[in-house]
């Protein structure tokens, strides 16, 4: 048994008698699942579906179903020994105060802070020089359950009204009001049907520019495929069926637009994008002249391009045109041919991950092998200098105007949950302005970074993070996270439930698979369409390190992805069913011929591929999770989890999925789905609700594991 350290929580492995109790708790009876005699002729082969049913998730039968696997979920979570251990410790462990990057607008900044357990942030605001904070919005009010969440927010240009979007029970949808710094009252304005966009105030403050779509069907409205979408301008105090159409594209259904305005007023940038393809097109508007047309600076849809700034005429541009690892330009608007193109900052052996102008400097944010390098360049592009990090962490930043001073980052990694600092862009300091409050130790753990070679030899980079006195072991417990999609870099992140883990001495590991960015376009590419194999070999190949060189054994490693990485783990279920220990999906994309036909899916297309072409096709039929379950196959235990109100991730995707694997399953272990009523992907659940999954998802893997929960000290 592993030593029990004082005022800690430990995993340790189990004993006979345990054992025997995991072995009564898996006798478990599946609700029946109606199968029917859906087949889809795709491409001249047939394909069964025999839980399409299952879509129709507001039906009485889907809900019915819904009811009768959480009653045989939560009816073996609530057995399980140690979860109520787990759930005081991760309780306290979420009980630390913490801060979010702050904006500054005049004199007056404005933040998030959470104390602790609040279910939601509250947004303050402060006068620069009084450092007195003033509550201006708690999302916490506005419901009995805390699943009214802020879903953005702005402030106008000098500080005295804030546009905010408030979201319900975890949906996408945002609606939009306007409320008084001063008096902390709203405005009548009110904003609806808008979804993946901002909001952007015009430098008059008379309003502000928004996207939105169509109003849905009724009933549909958390399913219905999200098309045509719309950039308005909203003028304060009128109805929202006033306000200003400024751009559409009818004859392009899949074309979405977010509208900003720059900091010195005169244009409005119009990113517009095609779901979720790094391509994109940059349009403008110049607002000093009345009735100005919007001009398709870059329409071509050849490369990524993100507006960073403009100085008078001239806009300074990311883009990984000519530079898979991306680099900056300038684009003078009275010569804007591309022949007149001045590079800024060329292409650099790392990827450029992010940039910001800020008081005539280019302050950039490197990917060096996943993790951060910042520096500050001059405008001919020659570096000022490093901005050193306090460690092998992430940084988020900067944040700041134009014509500010200073900027503000924020760094972590796996065991520091965040520390702000101001940067002074003229003397090159970094003080701390807020640090999230420290509840572990980071002295007690090491963190490292290992390279393997995947399948066909890529060298593939992973983080290992263990407490210091839990050394490598096959009987060590593992858990080992992965992503690898939509050119998403999985950098060094802190989180309580990881801590949680972490202290109870397990090993925390993050393979940076193919399909994330870490490595730029290449690295992206090389994971996506026909090439997503690569990201389960990826994946596969991390765990027989882990495995080969002695941090785990197949007994105690599990497995955990969320989304994207709900499809990278549950393919790598169906691929390697004998590898793993637990099985992790959370809001998973599962059903890969069919993950287009409801709300954003069809955005997807850029990283999986289209189910209508052929031989795209054959590759999504080779590898979706819910068509490749073998009945007859000892699959590990598996958790599913997912929400009532995900309209980003269709949760019939988790209820296809889970049906179809209790089917297949032919051993003793549970296959499980947990469905969170009135939560959606993940953004804005409550704290209590991820307390609550956190201390369910633990038991189970540690159950799964073959591992007790001793109690902490003090315990019975």
């Amino acid at each position: 048994m592993l030593p029990l350290i004082a005022g800690l929580l430990w995993l340790a492995p189990g004993d006979a008698p345990a054992q025997s109790a995991r072995r009564e708790l898996h006798r478990m009876k599946y609700p029946l699942t109606r199968r029917d005699g859906t087949v889809d002729v795709l491409h001249g082969v047939s394909v069964p579906d025999p839980y399409r049913w299952l879509e129709e998730v507001d039906s009485a039968e889907a809900a019915e179903w819904v009811k009768q696997q959480n009653r045989v979920t939560f009816g073996y979570l609530k057995d399980l020994p140690g979860r109520e251990r787990l759930r005081r410790r991760l309780t306290e462990l979420w009980n630390y105060e913490r801060f979010d990057l702050p904006v500054r607008r005049g004199e007056r900044f404005f933040f998030e802070h959470n104390t602790g357990l609040q279910d939601q942030w509250p947004l303050y605001w402060m006068d620069g020089a009084a450092d007195e904070r003033h509550v201006l919005l708690d999302p916490n009010s506005l419901s009995k359950d805390g699943t009214v969440a802020l879903s953005g927010w702005t402030p106008d240009e000098e500080g005295k009204r804030l546009v905010y979007g408030l979201s319900e029970a975890g949906s996408d949808w945002v609606e939009w009001h306007v409320r008084e710094v001063e008096t902390g009252c709203d405005l009548p304005d009110h904003i609806r049907w808008s979804k993946f966009s901002g909001a952007s105030w015009s430098k008059d403050g008379k309003g502000f520019y928004y996207s939105r779509y169509d109003e849905p069907k009724p009933g549909e409205e958390l399913s219905e495929a999200n098309y045509y979408q719309k950039l308005y301008y909203h003028r304060l105090g009128t109805a929202q069926s006033e306000d200003r159409l400024v751009y559409e594209r009818p004859d392009q259904k899949e074309w979405g637009f977010d509208g900003s305005v720059t900091d010195d007023g005169r244009y409005l940038i119009i990113h517009v994008w095609r779901g979720t393809e790094r391509e994109n097109g940059l349009f403008y508007q110049d607002l000093t002249e009345p009735g100005a047309s919007i001009l398709e600076l870059l329409n071509e849809f050849d490369a990524s391009y993100g507006f960073l700034g403009n100085e008078g005429s001239t806009f300074y541009v990311k883009t990984d045109l000519d530079a898979p690892l991306e680099r900056i330009i300038a684009i003078d608007l009275v010569r804007p041919a591309r022949a007149n193109w001045r590079e800024v900052i060329p292409e650099a052996a790392d990827l450029l991950e992010s940039a910001s102008l800020i008081n005539g400097r280019l302050l950039v944010s490197y990917l060096h092998d996943a993790r951060n390098v910042m520096r500050a360049l001059r405008l001919d592009g020659s570096v000022e200098r490093e901005i050193a990090l306090p460690g092998l962490g992430a940084a988020v930043g900067f944040w700041g105007r134009q014509r500010d001073r200073e900027a503000y980052y924020m760094y972590s990694d796996f065991v520091t949950p965040g520390v702000i600092f101001r940067y002074d862009t003229e003397t090159g300091e970094s003080a701390v302005w807020r640090l999230r409050e420290q509840k572990i130790d980071p002295a007690e753990y090491v963190t490292e970074q290992v390279f393997y070679p995947s399948k066909d030899g890529t060298r593939v980079p992973m983080f290992i993070v263990r407490r210091k006195d839990a050394p490598p072991s096959a009987e060590r417990p593992c858990l080992l996270y992965g992503y690898g999609g939509f050119a998403a870099a999985m950098t060094p992140w802190y989180a309580a439930s990881q801590a949680a883990w972490l202290e109870m001495g397990g090993t925390y590991a993050v393979a940076n698979i193919r399909g994330g960015g870490e490595y730029g376009k290449a690295w992206h590419d090389g994971g996506r369409k026909r090439n997503k194999q690569n990201c389960f070999d990826d994946f596969i190949a991390a765990a027989e390190w882990l495995i080969a060189n002695g941090y785990t054994s197949t007994p105690k490693l599990a497995i955990a992805g969320g989304s994207n990485g709900g499809l990278l783990t549950g393919a790598c279920l169906t691929q390697r069913p004998d590898l793993f220990g637990a099985v992790l999906i959370d809001v998973g994309v599962l059903d890969m011929l069919r993950f287009d036909k409801y709300t954003i899916g069809w955005a997807w297309v850029s990283d999986y591929g289209s189910p209508d072409d052929p031989e795209d096709f054959r590759a999504l039929l080779a590898y979706s999770p819910y068509h490749n379950l073998k009945p007859g196959t000892r699959y590990p235990p598996t958790l599913l989890t997912t929400g009532d109100h995900d309209d980003r991730v269709f949760p019939a995707h988790s209820f296809k999925f889970a049906a179809a694997l209790q089917a297949a399953q032919a051993g003793e272990a549970p296959a499980l789905i947990r469905l969170e009523t009135r939560a959606g992907h993940g953004g804005g659940k409550p704290t209590s609700k991820q307390i609550a999954e956190s201390a369910d998802v633990w038991a189970f893997v540690a159950h799964a594991l073959g591992i007790d929960v001793p109690p902490r000290k003090g315990e019975r």
